[in-house]
């Protein structure tokens, strides 16, 4: 089965959003439709981003997995640029 990568800049929190919570929400959000593989948080180019690796059939369920994600996320702070991507062999390429 494919491997996929959600990834989502955060800005700013909701007020009484604990940010030690937003990326298990996100994963939690993957979970409810993919099998995770693993979630982080990391400083690229001076931004906060959420990244959530998941296994679903194909790309059309990569689609909609990454959308929940992203719509879990908003719910928490603000959020720009996510990007969708499937494992190729060795590299990350973007799902269109």
């Amino acid at each position: 089965m494919p491997s996929y990568r959600v990834s989502i800049g955060v800005g700013l929190l909701h007020p009484g959003v604990d940010p030690a919570g937003v990326v298990p929400a996100a994963a939690s959000a993957a979970r409810e439709l993919a099998t995770v593989e693993s979630s982080d948080l990391a400083v690229t180019h001076g931004e906060a981003r959420i990244s959530v690796r998941f296994t679903v059939a194909d790309d059309e369920h990569a689609l909609a997995v990454g959308q929940h994600v992203v719509a879990a996320v908003d719910r928490l702070g603000d959020t720009s640029r996510p990007t969708l991507d499937r494992r190729a062999g060795p590299r990350w390429t973007a799902v269109r």
